[in-house]
């Protein structure tokens, strides 16, 4: 057989490619929704308590919180109350949001300034308080991290 005597020679089929290619793509587009999302329900509700808080709704806040029965009305006035110590909260941000086993760990900045200042606003940033909370993940109930 010659150099140009050749029988005839079919291109593989790029479906296979295709297909797999398609499959890693809807693999890590759903891998990168769960990371987004992973603690979604946490983060609103310290949203809609902080919100509560920041609206003069404590009754509304204390529901939101769900505490035990040792962490009375008056103790949680005390602590998120206008003249609280974390208070007057007038705005926040929430900076991070990590899972601890059977609890999300909320790290939250509070500030008594509306809106949040900017980094360049040293004396109303200087009255910004750093507090973690808890949220239980079957019950959504939130308390202060003891660390």
């Amino acid at each position: 057989m010659g150099t140009f005597d050749s029988s005839e020679e079919h291109p593989h089929s790029k479906i296979r490619r295709y297909i797999i290619t398609g499959l890693a793509f809807v693999a890590l587009a759903a891998l990168g929704c769960w990371y987004l999302l992973r603690y979604h329900m946490e983060k609103t509700t310290v949203h809609r308590f902080l919100d509560a808080v920041i609206a003069g709704r404590m009754q509304d806040a204390y529901r939101i919180w769900k505490p035990s029965s040792a962490y009375s009305y008056p103790m949680f006035l005390e602590d998120w109350g206008p003249n609280g110590y974390y208070g007057p909260v007038k705005s926040y941000k929430i900076e991070d949001a990590t899972g601890r086993g059977p609890v999300v760990v909320i790290v939250v900045d509070v500030n008594p300034y509306q809106p949040f200042p900017d980094n360049n606003d040293v004396l109303r940033q200087s009255k910004t308080k750093e507090v973690s909370l808890w949220v239980e993940l079957k019950s959504e109930s939130i308390s202060i991290a003891p660390y």
